[in-house]
């Protein structure tokens, strides 16, 4: 994996002239991570950047977050953005409902009851319905009860699984339960860039920056057809580049400005 600034001239020749589909997370990648979820900030000179950048019709966003949909655009507020919540099971302005099988929703409430029950012997853990998902976060959980909390969450859920009625995601400090169907960030980048390329009839050059796990999907959609960039050098990851926080994302899409404006 190597530092993307120290390649920097090698990237923007690359980018010269191309119309570029921007594809943002949010929390760890635009806004640096913090202790209870609903406390995070876009920083007003990287909102101002996201705003620019969409104005030169050189650059299309989307933020594609683990958030749920209505709370990444009150996160975000900026228009001519697509906005996808729940790692790619809401997106706005369709109904991704239709496709998730009925029962699921049952489920999600017989193992939110469960978890309610359980969770609030354990201080500062958040159970955050997202609709289409369940998350239990944990970051501000005494380190040494956290394997208990985690085995009463498996305990909880596991027939779930192993029925297949359930699907679970781990990402920084969160388990997380999602419906049981092929379908990932890495399916919403390929979906967003074919309705792309079909409606305006033109190659974009897809850019993914995140810092979860969960944007491992769509960093291997878009090895060798894109640039994919992690927050943090990560082992193992299918992106390419890496940046070593928020403030140089910022960094990053102020130099994408300029070469739109260009």
């Amino acid at each position: 994996m190597k530092y993307l600034f120290r390649d920097w001239d090698k990237i923007k020749k690359d980018l010269y002239k191309r119309n570029i589909f921007l594809f943002l997370d949010f929390d760890g990648t635009l806004a640096p991570i913090v202790s209870v979820p609903e406390k995070a900030k876009l920083p007003n000179d990287t909102k101002k950047i996201l705003k620019d950048l969409v104005k030169t019709l050189k650059c299309k966003v989307a933020i594609i977050s683990g958030r749920a949909l209505k709370d990444i655009k009150n996160k975000v507020r900026l228009k001519n953005i697509i906005y996808v919540g729940v790692h790619g099971f809401q997106i706005e302005g369709q109904n991704l409902k239709n496709f998730i099988p009925k029962g699921f929703f049952r489920t999600l409430e017989i193992i939110r009851d469960e978890l309610k029950k359980k969770i609030h012997l354990f201080e500062g853990a958040i159970l955050e319905d997202k609709d289409v998902s369940l998350a239990l976060h944990y970051r501000l959980v005494k380190k040494e009860k956290v394997t208990h909390l985690k085995d009463i969450f498996k305990n909880i859920i596991s027939s779930y699984l192993i029925n297949k009625k359930i699907k679970l995601k781990t990402g920084k400090k969160v388990l997380e339960i999602l419906p049981f169907l092929s379908w990932d960030k890495g399916k919403v980048v390929k979906l967003l860039l074919k309705k792309e390329i079909s409606l305006n009839n033109k190659e974009v050059f897809p850019i993914y920056i995140g810092d979860d796990k969960t944007d491992e999907d769509a960093f291997r959609v878009l090895k060798r057809k894109g640039l994919a960039v992690s927050i943090g050098r990560i082992k193992n990851s299918f992106a390419e580049y890496y940046l070593k926080n928020p403030s140089e994302v910022k960094e990053f899409l102020k130099k994408l400005l300029l070469l739109c404006k260009n």
